[in-house]
């Protein structure tokens, strides 16, 4: 009986951590989401108003936002009719 007792606290924090790892590794790609959005922003904020950096290191780094500008050129593509858009949105018809 106290071998199952013991079993038993042993799967309860087997569980437990188990949890508690799925959460955490959950909240480590929610940053790296938004690490990534920060740097797309601070190497391509000359779109939206905030100064660029230099053209040597924007040129250097722009290798590692292939995903970032491929997502950009897709919506660029979506992006010709935006009352299209806003109205998809709503679900009028």
């Amino acid at each position: 009986m106290a071998t199952s007792i013991i079993d038993r606290i042993g799967r309860f924090f087997s569980v437990f951590c188990a949890a508690h790892r799925e959460k955490v590794i959950a909240l480590t790609c929610v940053e790296l989401n938004e690490l990534e959005n920060i740097f797309a922003l601070l190497l391509l904020g000359s779109f939206v108003g905030f100064p660029a950096p230099p053209t040597f290191l924007s040129v250097e780094l722009l290798p590692f936002m292939e995903r970032e500008m491929s997502v950009l050129h897709q919506r660029a593509e979506d992006a010709c009719d935006m009352l299209a858009q806003m109205v998809g949105t709503l679900g009028v018809e």
